[in-house]
């Protein structure tokens, strides 16, 4: 039976649609879904999770089908959000214990000690959760997120705010998740995390799947070679055999090509002779972010960023 199976899940607002005819099939891996602002990736997770209703199209979890049997849904997965989801003002036992009770968790007290093992905060259990840090509540989370052991767990952004050490810790817990047989499906922002532990990811850009596959074949679909240069003003196209541009990212804009060492001076010469003011080159592999520009395209800034209430969210991380 397939974790997460999703056929033409649609959702619309209006005139808007915010999620078209999205197939997915994700069974026991982590799996990144990845896009720009306003391109959808939240939307999905709400549909799956059962906190939105879809327009048309199917979403099943572990068999049970989002619209019909949503109690089913949620008795299987848990869902992580961006925003804080713990009582600061509880220490971090008494946070796992509302989540042990509210599940009905026979013998409560040992499975939170358990956990609080398994995330290593047994030694700050009794403090106050505003004195975490924001990698302790993160990991807190993750400790209320397995309280009734699901079977799949939904992660929205779960690095985000965090600093490199917490990020890479966090890691580490969220992969013994799936050697013990659960599904992780995630959204991040972060191309290096996906591309180091997703298992697959998929690109969404204006709702509709624009890639997918695991980061090794995305990134060998591309051609063997990146060229990122770095311009002043701005970019005058150009064309160049064996050339494919990918995108722009402020003042670098980058090209696959087929033989990079031959490709960089017929490169060089081609973007002066279309009059870009070129400061530097360099030749490197394929990433992950370039499979990304490539994938999005160029993005119209979303309206209505709440930027105070991001702002917000990072403080409460600290």
């Amino acid at each position: 039976m397939t974790a997460i199976l999703t056929e033409g899940l649609t959702k619309n607002f209006g005139d808007l649609c915010a999620v078209e005819g999205l197939d997915l099939s994700v069974d026991k891996e982590i799996f990144g879904l990845l896009g720009p602002n306003g391109s959808g990736k939240t939307t999905t997770v709400l549909m799956l999770t059962t906190l939105l209703a879809q327009t048309k199209g199917s979403a099943s979890i572990c068999g049970h089908d989002t619209r019909l049997d949503p109690e089913k849904v949620r008795d299987c997965i848990s869902y992580v959000p961006q925003d804080m989801a713990v009582d600061t003002n509880l220490t971090g036992r008494e946070n796992m214990l509302i989540f042990a009770w509210l599940y009905g968790i026979p013998n409560p007290k040992d499975k939170v000690d358990e956990l609080l093992a398994v995330m290593e905060l047994s030694d700050r259990a009794d403090d106050l959760a505003k004195t975490y840090s924001g990698g302790m509540r993160r990991r807190l989370e993750l400790a209320e997120a397995l309280v009734h052991e699901p079977e799949v767990i939904f992660l929205d952004e779960p690095t985000i705010g965090l600093d490199v050490a917490a990020r890479r810790n966090i890691w580490t817990h969220i992969r013994k998740m799936t050697r013990k047989g659960m599904t992780i499906f995630m959204t991040t922002h972060y191309m290096d995390e996906a591309d180091q532990y997703c298992d697959r990811v998929g690109i969404i850009s204006r709702g509709k799947i624009a890639a997918l596959g695991t980061p090794s074949t995305l990134k060998a679909h591309l051609m063997k070679d990146v060229i990122t240069v770095t311009i002043e003003g701005d970019y005058a196209p150009v064309q160049l055999d064996g050339s494919m541009f990918v995108g722009q990212s402020d003042d670098s804009i980058s090209f696959t090509v087929e033989n990079g060492r031959e490709a960089l001076p017929l490169l060089a010469d081609a973007l002066k002779q279309s009059g870009n003011r070129v400061k530097a080159m360099s030749l490197r592999e394929p990433s992950l972010d370039d499979v990304f520009l490539q994938s999005v395209g160029k993005q119209e800034e979303p309206k209505g960023f709440e930027e105070f209430k991001f702002h917000m969210m990072l403080h409460r991380r600290h």
